[in-house]
């Protein structure tokens, strides 16, 4: 099966366009039927548990989430080091292998509380190996210009799912038991499997080249390093972190909602949750209206007072009825705010560490949930789950009010396309990956009236030295030569200088550099040094330089 991304014509701009693909249509298809496939699975975990206390009951959500907190980052590692569908059929036979046990467990009666909330956990792992390369694997599947299209039929796949599967999950459930789900759920990722098994890649090497010599730890941290210096990157995860501990309250409480509030039996619940679904779908369609309207903060402050409010009702209704036309507006409100936030994260990532970056949004994300989903248990015994939905609706209006002060980013003219602007550095040898710390010194003579201006625009080239490799930074200014500016920045090894010339380095790092370069004394370049650890072994003076490839052995 061979990858076809739709021909550019006049359909580009439907939102279906990306189904031309063949492949993406057949991964779609599959992904949709395992998707239904999780959502009756975790509508089976937790009606077993429906007899247990509430704490046990929300532990489903954190055991499924949990894992993405874990691995997420070390995931993004591997997708972004090694042959992504080869992670990804490893991923499906890990969930085949867990549901297999799962399913035989439960035909067999074995199945007690703390082995699902285990073998649950297990399928968490795999997914959460699973996120990162499917995401990254997007561009091989569709056309560039088609890539937001395919996005938002992602997540029409996800809440198509989530209207189908509860409701059929808690069907199944009721008529013929909990094992079914499973064993349903166990098949689902066949299809995932197969389809990757038959699609022919197009043929290009497997990672970035800059990821290839790092370390699995040195890629880890490089996308710490990065997320830590990017304000418009840590912005969205401060609001995404504001918005899913409140928005965790619906997924952890709906089920003792219905079950203690409503009366309702796992079919019921199945179609409450199946409510929220067909509200999420209708919302993916909506959005673009809504942020043509709202804007990007509008949108995020309008879908996390509408959340509040789905909580408020939840709180005190008493029928049915009132919860599931509360929960259709929930559905809208969730994929809104996320969709939002997930296209401001892609938007501000440059593909050498657009998974890892991913990665971090997904600890975040998955994190608040599995973190606050036992809070929430603990926090329905104490006050009664009136009152612990009304603590969810009063965190989101506040994290609706901080937008005022912690709005999200403008996008306007950021571009994380690559870009290949430095020089090849001038050495008399060839050093080896692995030599360094490497001390890099750039030169600068800044006309007299220009220096304070200098200064506050080299404060952004510092934020992309860090990002891109910098262990330290310092910007300095001659003592004796008051015009003479000196910046220099430690990076670990000259296989992380060379990522930096060759990979790392953006259009928007090239803008900021050249806004800082219009203040230099007229007709002056900057001068750039190299210069290595001289107590590992320095070069004797008048050394030949070296055949490319090659390195001298350094003491």
């Amino acid at each position: 099966m061979s990858t076809a991304p739709p021909a550019a014509g006049a359909h580009r701009d439907s939102p279906w366009a990306p189904l031309a693909a063949r492949v993406f249509r057949a991964l779609w298809i599959a992904q949709l039927v395992s998707n239904v496939g999780s959502w009756m699975q975790t509508v089976g975990a937790q009606w077993l548990l429906i007899g247990h206390d509430a704490a046990l009951v929300t532990l489903v959500q954190t055991a499924s989430t949990l894992p993405v907190v874990l691995l997420a980052l070390p995931s993004g590692v591997l997708a972004d080091r090694y042959d992504r569908r080869s992670v990804l059929l490893g991923a499906q036979a890990a969930l085949l292998a867990v549901s297999t046990t799962l399913t035989v467990l439960a035909f067999t009666g074995a199945l007690t509380p703390w082995p699902l909330l285990g073998l649950t956990f297990l399928l968490g792992c795999g997914t959460a190996l699973m996120g990162p390369a499917w995401q990254a694997i997007q561009p091989d599947l569709v056309a560039r210009p088609l890539l937001g299209q395919a996005a938002a039929l992602g997540a029409v796949n996800m809440n198509l799912a989530r209207a189908i599967g509860p409701a059929v999950g808690g069907a199944v459930v009721a008529a013929a038991g909990a094992a079914w789900v499973f064993a349903f759920n166990a098949v689902s990722y066949l299809g995932i499997a197969a389809v990757l098994l038959l699609w022919k890649r197009p043929a290009h090497t497997t990672g970035a080249p800059a990821v290839r010599h790092e370390t699995f730890l040195t890629a880890v941290h490089a996308a710490r390093r990065y997320v830590w210096n990017a304000p418009g990157v840590r912005r969205v995860l401060l609001r995404t972190a504001l918005f899913i501990p409140g928005g965790a309250a619906l997924w952890s409480l709906l089920p003792l909602v219905a079950s203690r509030s409503l009366g309702l039996g796992s079919g019921g619940y199945g179609l409450l949750l199946g409510v929220v679904g067909i509200g999420a779908v209708g919302g993916a369609f909506a959005l673009p209206a809504l942020r043509r309207t709202c804007g990007v903060n509008g949108t995020l402050g309008a879908g996390s007072v509408v959340f509040a409010g789905v909580l408020a009702v939840l709180a005190t209704a008493s029928t049915p009825w009132l919860a599931a036309v509360a929960l259709l507006p929930a559905g809208v409100a969730w994929i809104a705010v996320l969709s939002t936030l997930n296209a401001a994260m892609q938007a501000r990532l440059p593909g050498w560490v657009r998974a890892r970056g991913l990665a971090v949004y997904l600890v975040v994300f998955q994190g608040g949930q599995a973190l606050t989903a036992p809070l929430w248990g603990l926090l329905a015994e104490w006050l009664g789950l009136t009152g612990a939905l009304l603590v969810g609706a009063v965190l989101l209006l506040a994290g609706a009010a901080s937008l005022r002060r912690r709005p999200l980013y403008d996008t306007e003219g950021l571009d994380p396309s690559p870009s290949d602007h430095w020089p090849a550095p001038p050495l008399l040898f060839e050093p080896g990956p692995a030599d360094g710390p490497v001390l890099v010194c750039v030169t600068y003579r800044v006309a007299p009236g220009n220096r304070a201006a200098f200064t506050d625009r080299m404060a952004r080239v510092a934020r992309s030295r860090r990002r891109t490799g910098a262990l330290s930074w310092g910007l300095y200014q001659d003592g004796g030569d008051p015009d003479r500016f000196i910046e220099s920045y430690l990076v670990a090894s000259w296989a992380e200088h060379l990522a930096q010339h060759h990979g790392r380095l953006t259009a928007a790092d090239r803008r900021d550099e050249e806004r800082a370069r219009r203040l230099l004394v007229e007709y002056t370049e900057p001068e750039v040094t190299h210069a290595f650890d001289a107590t590992a072994g320095p070069v004797a003076p008048g050394v030949t330089p070296l055949p490319p490839g090659t390195s001298r052995p350094r003491r």
